[in-house]
């Protein structure tokens, strides 16, 4: 038994007698090296889906009496709620479609909601069989579909685990030593059993400090799978108190990237960031599991929130929340593979860059690859743009939208006229070629700044 777990471990990392290096003590070449792939892949899918999906309301805070915020979401009683599981019987779901769809797409990455704040959990973990995937009518190990699908077509795989659980008998009771015992061990199977894994998105802790060993929990993660990225979130909602953390557990539990929620963060290429945005739009800020009430967003509004997000050098993870059968709902699937279809297009001005040089606003904003800077320009102001000067020549200028566009280079300013009004209804863009790397228009790291009227 010892020889077969051996085997399955040495999948994920080669054995020694040392644990892999923690984010705490990685050089900065290391950790670059370490989050790059991800910086370049710009864009990923997220994916909430459970039992809820049957009654159509939002994942968790639909339930009557859970603990926290958003009260107005409360439609379901809590034993109505935690019953779902029984009547939850996807025979739709196909694993190979949704991940043609995020390749279709243009994403380069998926997270897949392992366990949400209700605590039910989409794969068979062994530490809470009974309010699992495991116990429904469909019984089938959704987590290891979606990771030998996802390996498949080549996509890199993250799963969302709540670290709140509004079931568990032993959450935030007495000095939740077991509930603490309980989810380090369900990460260790999402960790162990799926072959390789790429990011651990986690959402929201509450309680102290001295509740928590996150110390052997992030031990564990980088043992598992030693290049792995986690979010900002797994200490998230922890209360102040007189037992402060060491250094290394606050450093820890920073995590390796910030996570903006349903809007676009601000430019910052300090430390790396993703907006999560769901494509459906709800009155209440929902829309992350299936509401078939709620607003699809157009594929123009997708892109330029995509544009936005890159442009400020980040990455946008778009939400969908599938139907109770499976699917995914035919007009999300159709916005999806247009925004594909613009990506195939358009994508060496998204992939592999970074924001900058210009600060981004509501004109837009710009990315950088080399020697190339792409103006991605959302709207103009008498269809004209005056940006500040750049220090390098510009030897080429390339529309890659088509538009017909005058742009003259200054001393002063760089001068971009649309002479016939022609801009494009989703995004103009405009590539320069320069006889120097774009990051040295950087000023000290940061963007250029931009006029007033532009912001």
């Amino acid at each position: 038994m010892l020889r077969l777990i051996l085997i399955t471990l040495s999948c994920y990392y080669t054995q020694t007698d040392t644990i892999p290096l923690l984010p705490t003590a990685e050089t900065l070449e290391q950790r670059e090296a370490r989050l790059q792939w991800w910086r370049d892949a710009k864009f990923g899918l997220f994916i909430h889906w459970g039992p809820v999906s049957i009654k159509g309301t939002e994942i968790s805070w639909s339930r009557i009496g859970h603990p926290h915020d958003h009260p107005g979401m409360e439609s379901v009683p809590a034993e109505e709620y935690d019953n779902l599981y029984k009547q939850f019987n996807p025979v739709k779901f196909n694993a190979d479609a949704w991940m043609q769809l995020a390749k279709e797409a243009g994403m380069k990455y998926v997270v897949f909601v392992a366990k949400h704040h209700d605590g039910f959990s989409m794969w068979h973990t062994k530490l809470r069989p009974e309010y699992s995937i495991k116990a429904t009518p469909f019984q089938r190990d959704i987590c290891k579909e979606i990771a030998n699908s996802a390996h498949k077509y080549g996509l890199k795989l993250g799963w969302y685990y709540s670290t709140r659980d509004w079931t568990h008998p032993d959450y935030l009771v007495g000095d939740n030593r077991k509930y603490d015992e309980f989810y380090r061990g369900q990460v260790e199977e999402l960790l162990s059993q799926y072959g390789r894994v790429d990011i651990l998105w986690f959402d929201h802790v509450a309680g102290n400090w001295h509740h928590y060993d996150f110390k052997s929990l992030f031990e564990m993660m980088y043992r598992l799978q030693p290049g792995i990225i986690v979010n900002n979130r797994v200490a998230r909602f922890i209360r102040p108190t007189e037992d402060k953390p060491t250094p290394e557990i606050e450093a820890l539990t920073k995590g390796d990237f910030d996570t903006p929620e349903q809007h676009i963060g601000n430019f910052q290429n300090t430390r790396p960031w993703e907006s999560c945005i769901t494509i459906t739009e709800c009155p209440d800020g929902g829309g992350w599991s299936y509401r078939p009430e709620c607003r699809t967003r157009s594929a123009k509004e997708c892109i330029q929130m995509l544009v936005q997000c890159v442009t400020g050098d980040g990455n946008l993870l778009l939400n969908v929340g599938p139907m109770p059968t499976g699917e995914i709902a035919e007009e999300q699937m159709a916005v999806l593979k247009e925004i594909g279809t613009w990506l195939q297009k358009y994508g060496e001005s998204i992939y592999a860059t970074r924001g900058g040089p210009y600060l981004n606003g509501k004109w837009g904003g710009a990315t950088y690859s080399g020697n190339n800077i792409y103006l991605h320009i959302l709207q103009s102001l008498n269809n004209s743009i005056t940006l500040p000067p750049l220090k390098s020549k510009i030897l080429e200028i390339t529309v890659l939208t088509g538009e017909q566009v005058e742009i003259k280079q200054t001393d002063k300013n760089l001068h971009i006229e649309f002479p016939k009004g022609q801009i494009n209804p989703i995004d103009t863009i405009i590539k320069l070629v320069l006889d120097k790397p774009a990051s040295e228009e950087m000023i000290n790291g940061k963007p250029i700044p931009i006029p007033n009227e532009l912001r």
